[in-house]
Formats: structure tokens, sequence, C-alpha cells
């Protein structure tokens, strides 16, 4: 790795964006990740008794990886090369390799290669790696956006520790916010700045867990920003639209327009509305909306309005809400978004919903009622007891139904629908209702 002095150092770090020159050099300075990296963690053991083997750092840009990467660097004895591979040919990756065989060989030290953007080697490239890696010649500290269990060769994973970081929280990105609008070294400390909340909001919000996008976007506002007569420099929601290049929604997560736009969603898909029903979805998931809260509205609609017209609906709605969980942002829009166009576009009905409201005030309302005889469990004891004695098991019988008691003085509180698959449930009840009715 190029040896710089410490001059060049200082002129290099005040050259470079917010964004890297508020990049952390060591664990005090690193905010989040701390499922991986905090105290008494494995990577944080590893990394300070610099016994680290192989590694893969994957998840979202602007989280961490590659500042991780280089805390490692400013701690390790072991030589330290950064490369990436969307710029780094094989050949290259071989002349590293070389020079770290020979560096073992004759000082005993070990080569910790930083590989960036891993996922854009080939299969045959990553191969070029993988005896080096096995050998110790060289321990990889691979870096990738893209889940490495679909773009990274079995055999590296097999002998890699895999790490994934997740989003910055908005607590973490505040932090971060805070730390670059104080610091008078690296961020941006000598400038009086005045952020409204709402602008600060703003930032947080559509960083989207973004430390590096986060920067970015601060760095451009408070040097584009009015300086008023006080010279104190104005971070308006002006100001973060323009520096975010993404206008504001107004919409109060904690307040009245949280649930009036969830309101709006449910009652457009109620509405059999998909357009609608999009809308008010993207405009939530625009102002930071959790999308699993929204999954959740999916799948009670998909139960209390569209029930037994379309049951598929309820499947799809839980399966939508997994896979949201497993996928996340930005994917996870066009999840929901198939999700409540169906429920949208389905057939609907109440009709179970109002069944079990209804069978709800029986029970806490109507007559009390005991379970009959021929009804009840007959282990243990029960079958000297009587209990079961009479039971007709529904599978003896011509289309595996027959008449007899379930409770005493019926009430009919669930009445299917018309309504698309409900409509042949209807069929098929009424014609069961009139055989009870002549029994």
């Amino acid at each position: 790795m190029k040896q710089t002095n410490f001059l060049e150092n200082i002129v290099n770090r005040k050259n470079k964006p917010l964004a890297a020159r508020m990049t952390p050099r060591s664990f005090e300075e690193f905010a989040g990740q701390d499922n991986i990296v905090g105290d008494g963690k494995l990577l944080r053991r590893l990394i300070e008794a610099d016994n680290l083997g192989s590694v893969i750092f994957f998840g979202p840009p602007g989280t961490g990886k590659s500042a991780l990467a280089r805390i490692i660097a400013s701690k390790t004895k072991a030589y330290f090369e950064e490369a990436n591979a969307v710029t780094t040919g094989t050949a290259n990756i071989r002349k590293i390799i070389e020079v770290a065989r020979a560096r073992t060989e004759t000082s005993g030290r070990k080569t910790i290669l930083m590989l960036d953007e891993i996922h854009h080697f080939n299969r045959s490239q990553q191969d070029a790696l993988l005896p080096d890696v096995e050998r110790g010649i060289i321990t990889l500290i691979g870096i990738t956006t893209e889940n490495p269990f679909f773009y990274i060769n079995a055999a590296i994973i097999s002998r890699s520790t895999v790490f994934e970081f997740q989003l910055l929280s908005k607590k973490v990105l505040l932090y971060v916010m805070k730390s670059a609008l104080k610091d008078k070294e690296n961020g941006l400390g000598s400038y009086k700045v005045r952020m409204s909340e709402e602008a600060r909001e703003h930032l947080l919000v559509n960083a989207y867990g973004d430390a590096r996008k986060l920067l970015n976007a601060l760095e451009i506002g408070v040097l584009s920003a009015e300086v008023n007569g006080e010279g104190i420099r104005v971070f308006d929601i002006g100001v973060a639209q323009e520096s975010m290049q993404k206008r504001a929604v107004l919409y109060d997560r904690s307040g009245d327009a949280h649930y009036d736009h969830i309101s709006a969603f449910i009652k457009s898909m109620r509405g059999t509305d998909p357009d609608a029903a999009v809308y008010w979805m993207a405009k939530m998931l625009v102002a930071g909306e959790d999308p699993r809260f929204i999954a959740r509205r999916i799948i009670i609609c998909a139960s209390e309005d569209v029930g037994m017209a379309d049951p598929r609906a309820l499947t799809l709605a839980v399966s939508a809400l997994s896979a949201v969980q497993f996928v996340g942002m930005p994917e996870a829009r066009i999840i929901l978004a198939q999700a409540a166009i169906y429920v949208a576009c389905a057939p609907k009905s109440n009709a179970s919903c109002m069944a079990v409201e209804q069978a709800l005030s029986e029970v806490k309302n109507g007559k009390v009622r005991s379970v009959p005889n021929h009804l009840k469990d007959a282990n243990l004891d029960g079958e000297k007891l009587g209990h079961g004695r009479g039971y007709k098991y529904p599978h003896d019988f011509e289309g595996h139904y027959t008449q007899q008691e379930y409770w005493t003085d019926p009430v009919e509180f669930y009445t299917p629908t018309k309504e698309g698959y409900e409509g042949k449930i209807r069929e098929r009840l009424l014609g069961i209702r009139k055989k009870k009715n002549k029994a």
C-alpha cells in the first residue's frame, strides 16, 4: 500500500468530500453495527487481537463496510492492500498475491487484501484467489452490496466468515450528522449552521440508513445555504429538499397524518381502487414509513375485506410480509405493490368478519351453551362417562357429510356472499342448511 507522509495525509483528507473526511478511524468513532462490532462481539475481539481470518462484509451502501476494513488496517501488523474488483483484473490480483507470498517467505508478515465490490469478479477470477486464501498467503476482506451466497463462489464462502451490515438507524444517523456539524478539523464545525427540525428529519428519513448519502446532502446543504446578517447559514426544509434532490412529503409518522394515510390506503383497497391504494402506499414509503407496518395492514384487509371471496389473498399477503422482511427496502416496494394491487382487485366479502363479530356478541350476551356429550373428548376416563358416544364421523358418509347436532339452539352467524370463490361456498352451505332444516 502506498505510503504518504503526515502533511500529504492532511492535505488529501481536506480535499476529500465530507463523507470521506468523516470516515471513522477507530472503534470509538465507528457508529452502528453493534450486533457485529459491539463490545465483546466476535469480530471486535478478532480485530483487537489481530487474529482476523478471511471475512465477507455485505450489506447496503453507506453502512460502514469499507470504514471497518480501514480500521482493521490501522490495527493490524499485517501488510494491508486495497483493490476494487471493478478496476482490478486477474493479472493485478496475481501480482498482489506473488508479492504477498514473497513477503511471507522473507519476513513472515501476513497480507490482508481488501477487495471492494468483490461481486464484480466472475467465477474464474474468484477461483484465482482461492488457493492462496486457503494457504493463508492472503487474508481476504471481501466487500459487497450483494448477497454473497448468490454472487460469491461457495468455496470462498466456506473459507470465510460472513458478516451482514444493516441499514443505520435514525439514531445512528443523527449521531453521524451531529458529529459532522461539530467537528472543526474534518467536518463542518467551522460553519455556524441553524438547521430546522423539519430539514433535519427530511435528511434523516431520506438517507434510508446510508451515512454517506446523509453526509453528502449535509455538505451540499451547508455550503449552499444562505448566510443571514448574523453570519449563520440557514438550513431550512427548502435547502434540505435541494440537497437531497427529493421533495419533502407531509407525513408525521407519529401524528394524525400517519393514521389518515393508512386509513386512505385500506379504504382504497376495500373500495377496489388499486391506483389509489398504490399512491397512498407510495406516499407512506417515500415519507419513511416502516414497510412492515404497511404489509401488516394488507394482511388485515385481505382477511377482513376480501375474506372467503378469494382465500388466496390472505396467503399472498402473509407471504408479502415475510418477503418484505427478508428483502428490505427499496425492493420491498415491489412486493408491497403486488400484494396491495391483488387485495384491491380481488372480489370482496366481509362475511367472515361479520360472523366472528356476531359470534363474540352471542358468547357475551346470548344463551350459555355446553358442549354436547357426543362431541366431548373420549380420551382418559371420558369414555366411561359417555363422552363421544353417538358421534358420527362425517367421512364415513356419502359426500363426507351427515346430519348431527354440533350445538344447541343454533344461530346462523356466517352468511356467505355470491362474490368470487365464496359463491361456491354459498351454494354448498345453503344445500347443507336445507338438509338441516328438513331434519
